[in-house]
């Protein structure tokens, strides 16, 4: 089925990360239309914590929907002050937890966390040096849109499997995820 008949669900902890994630979608050619947006409102405790606490009911209603219509769950959490890896491990946590699988690779679940948070992803295509392992706090965009011709240069260099010299190693395992989501959704 092809990309514009995609129901897309965006599971994140800000507008900046919802608005991030639906440029890069829309340059990819999904119709942004189909979607479907869960954000933790604003000032209402942790942002990971809120995606955390969503992702289970997210998983579960992906789980049911996905044998009678083509759907995505789209997931961004920023790592923060941990690693990637640790927080992809919390999140199969919550589904351990309450007895179900973890993501498998065949699912149209995709996980995007970046090292320490999306002002770090945008700094880096803005074309500032990045070190995640400073877990540095990088400066906020005036307005949420705009992050778009960072976005987009994002999506045409994933297009392209372009190896990102000198990103931040969450940019890239970024790219190879969407990869895999295409690939299960053409």
């Amino acid at each position: 089925m092809g990309k514009n008949r995609v129901q897309i669900v965006i599971l994140c902890e800000d507008r900046q990360q919802e608005v991030f994630a639906r440029y890069f979608l829309a340059k990819r050619g999904f119709n942004i239309g189909h979607s479907r947006s869960i954000i933790n409102p604003n000032g209402k405790g942790s942002g990971e914590q809120f995606v955390r606490e969503k992702y289970l009911a997210e998983v579960k209603a992906y789980r049911q929907k996905c044998n009678q219509v083509t759907i995505a769950l789209v997931v961004m959490t920023d790592a923060d002050n941990l690693s990637v890896q640790q927080r992809l491990n919390q999140l199969s946590s919550v589904l351990q937890v309450n007895n179900l699988a973890d993501r498998k690779t065949e699912e149209a679940i995709a996980v995007f966390i970046p090292d320490r948070n999306i002002e770090s992803w945008i700094a880096y295509l803005k074309g500032e040096d990045v070190n995640e392992e400073e877990k540095k706090t990088y400066n906020k965009l005036l307005k949420e849109s705009d992050c778009k011709p960072y976005s987009e240069n994002l999506a045409e260099r994933c297009q392209r499997q372009e190896k990102l010299e000198d990103a931040p190693n969450s940019l890239n395992i970024a790219c190879q995820e969407f990869q895999r989501l295409l690939s299960l959704l053409n």
